[in-house]
């Protein structure tokens, strides 16, 4: 199959996203596929008017996949945008649609806003392209800690006690802040590889912490902050795939230390109980239905001192970098990452009629 690797974007998870992209192109080499790796943003403006006036020739040219090195740090998102050279207020960059409306699918290797909110999906549903992962509406819900929240609590789904704050301005953090006592955890609440999080142990701490999240959004989420082991589950079609348990060397399971080799030690399958991991799989299974999510997602769970399980955020496409989780729970059953790539590929047709555009 022709196939688009969307990565990049303009989104805090940029890097990432690449590390992502560029793996899962190799995979879908290896399957056979004639896979090309697309920046979402810049797109095509540096391959020349050829490959312009007609992009379908990357396909048979299978431009070198450039190594990726993490550097641990955020991506400089204003420098991004003045390297571009099409002066355009468009996301997608130049060649972008033309490209991936003649590919058999797009596989949306694309992390945090601007890819995993819905925003490209719907984009994708109106022009008939066939993508990989959920739809517009399970992941635009999804991507918003507030929404996730308010969608699955009622439905049983233990999640710590939080307040959403709306549209926040300087002069109202000091009334947020004396909503809450430490310890507590500050969000913003469309954030992703951690970014926009803070954990407050101290009272004197929350004013500061509200403000630096404020530089993300200007919504604010706070939560009851759960002391326990952290762990992470995936769904992948109907089944909920074994367990990993987080374990970071320092600090907490940071932007920093999700994607450095060696800073985090990830158990597979997480030491618990058998009850402790039924509990996380029936909530993986339960939040993936409820938002109406599609082939495959990750959530993430803190299980207390008292074994009890406690959700806190599903990500609809979880990261697939050499150090990603879902890989390693996939392997855990057998399944190598070429194999995963492959489902996720073959998943997505199922749900697509490429004349009739996508199912809902």
């Amino acid at each position: 199959m022709k196939i688009v690797v969307l990565c990049g974007g303009l989104s805090t998870e940029r890097k990432i996203s690449f590390s992502s992209g560029t793996k899962i192109c190799a995979a879908l080499r290896k399957k056979g596929h004639q896979a090309v790796l697309v920046d979402l943003f810049l797109g095509l403006e540096d391959m020349g008017d050829a490959v312009l006036a007609h992009p379908e020739t990357l396909f048979d040219a299978q431009p070198e996949l450039a190594p990726v090195v993490f550097d641990g740090k955020a991506p400089d998102l204003d420098a991004v945008r003045a390297s571009r050279k099409w002066k355009s207020p468009s996301l997608f960059g130049r060649g972008v649609l033309e490209l991936c409306s003649r590919a058999d699918m797009v596989f949306i290797a694309l992390h945090g806003l601007n890819g995993e909110d819905g925003r490209v999906q719907a984009a994708f549903d109106l022009m008939g392209i066939p993508y990989t992962g959920s739809g517009y509406l399970g992941a635009a819900m999804a991507m918003d800690k507030m929404i996730t929240k308010e969608m699955v609590a009622p439905q049983g789904v233990d999640t710590p006690a939080w307040k959403s704050y709306k549209h926040v301005s300087e002069k109202q953090i000091p009334a947020i802040a004396a909503d809450w006592k430490a310890p507590c955890v500050v969000k913003t609440p469309t954030g992703g590889s951690s970014v926009g999080v803070v954990i407050v142990k101290e009272q004197e701490q929350l004013a500061p912490a509200i403000r630096s999240v404020l530089a993300y959004d200007d919504n604010v989420l706070i939560e009851q902050y759960v002391t326990g082991r952290e762990f992470t589950m995936a769904v992948l079609g109907d089944r909920a795939l074994p367990s990993v348990e987080i374990v970071p060397k320092t600090r907490f399971y940071d932007y920093s230390n999700k994607y450095a080799a060696g800073a985090t030690d990830e158990i597979c399958p997480g030491r618990c109980t058998a009850e402790v991991e039924k509990r996380m799989g029936e909530m993986a299974l339960a939040v993936h239905q409820i938002l109406g999510l599609r082939t495959y997602s990750r959530s993430d769970f803190i299980v207390d001192a008292e074994n009890r399980v406690w959700f806190l955020e599903v990500n609809t496409l979880p990261g697939m970098t050499p150090t990603s989780l879902v890989p390693q729970e996939a392997a855990a059953v057998g399944m190598s990452y070429e194999d995963l790539c492959e489902y996720i590929v073959e998943d997505a047709l199922k749900l697509c009629d490429r004349s009739a555009g996508w199912r809902q």
